[in-house]
């Protein structure tokens, strides 16, 4: 064993440094589901960046500093707090918000979020195939692309509630087909790992696996 670790100390530092960044600094997230979509598609690869909001203790989610503050419609990865698993979501409320949804509208602050009908397509849900209709929405400004499934029997309304301090309201882009803040609470601001900003590569591996070229490095909004 020693003999081991004498030979290859440098490949074996290397890969510590190289864990170590990965959880301190920068990260990728590969997207495995359809609840993002029509912004994010299974089989992107997105960089994360980890200094974007906190420095955090390396493999912990212990917050040694702030380095910046999410903003509205911010592209986020995040500790899920209901299971610990990762998710990517958008913010779109902020601690000390007043929130409502009224029929999947956004309603924050007493202000109703603006949608800018786009165009229909088909998309799979757990019942099958649906009709997608795709919106423009702007909320406080910022704008972004989402989808509706009419046809699933999901929940429309919330609240109106208030977001706590140190918290934050995640929603998918999929409004349908999302398991985010109306299922797993408002997400506490030490559980944020990072903000997505790009998509790195991205290939099809639910059909043959061939690279989507045209994504390679698009920026997210």
């Amino acid at each position: 064993m020693k003999a081991f670790l004498r030979a290859n100390k440098g490949f074996l530092a290397f890969l510590l440094l190289f864990g170590l960044f990965r959880t301190a600094v920068a990260d990728w997230n590969p997207i495995p589901s359809s609840s993002m979509r029509p912004n994010l598609l299974e089989g992107d690869v997105v960089f994360v960046n980890r200094l974007a909001y906190n420095v955090k203790l390396p493999l912990t989610d212990v917050v040694l500093a702030r380095t910046g503050e999410p903003r509205r419609g911010d592209v986020v990865t995040f500790t899920s707090p209901a299971d610990g698993t990762r998710l990517i979501k958008r913010v779109l409320a902020l601690p000390g918000d007043r929130v409502e949804m009224r029929n999947e509208r956004l309603v924050i602050n007493g202000v109703l979020s603006n949608y800018t009908p786009q165009e229909t397509a088909r998309e799979i849900a757990p019942e099958g195939e649906l009709e997608a209709v795709r919106f423009v929405e702007t909320v406080d400004g910022r704008q972004h692309r989402i989808q509706l499934m009419p046809q699933r029997a999901v929940p429309r309304n919330f609240g109106p509630v208030t977001v706590p301090a140190d918290a934050y309201l995640m929603l998918g882009d999929s409004r349908d087909n999302s398991a985010d803040s109306r299922y797993i609470g408002f997400v506490p601001r030490h559980l944020l790992i990072g903000r997505a900003e790009r998509i790195l590569v991205s290939a099809d591996y639910q059909g043959n696996w061939m690279p989507r070229f045209d994504r390679f490095g698009s920026s997210l909004r």
